[in-house]
């Protein structure tokens, strides 16, 4: 499995092992988030420092999970963007979506505020 958890004190930190994160891993990455999600995980940070680039279809998956988490009263941060994958978030103009940070731990105590 390419996604590696721990938890924060009431934080789910989510890192993606993956060089490319792309269609093949999209669809179970979703599944798996959303599984966090329904588990009453409500404080996600999703670490992206491994990660190369990253296709349209997992940034989609990465949509489709902050939706369902803030639709619940919660949020989903990421951290750790290559130059590829922050040049495709600001591209798709997606930096505007999602709250970003340099370190996870920076990530964890954004939560707090």
């Amino acid at each position: 499995m390419y996604i590696e958890k721990k938890n924060i004190g009431d934080v789910l930190i989510e890192t993606i092992n993956l060089h490319r994160a792309t269609l093949r891993e999209a669809e179970e990455f979703k599944q798996q988030l959303t599984e966090d999600i329904e588990l009453g995980n409500k404080k996600i940070v999703i670490d992206l420092s491994a990660c190369e680039f990253i296709d349209s279809t997992f940034l989609g998956a990465l949509v489709v999970s902050l939706k369902k988490v803030t639709n619940l009263g919660g949020d989903l941060r990421l951290v750790g963007f290559q130059p590829a994958v922050r040049s495709m978030f600001e591209l798709t103009r997606m930096h505007r979506v999602f709250e970003t940070f340099g370190t996870v731990e920076e990530a964890v105590d954004s939560f707090g505020k």
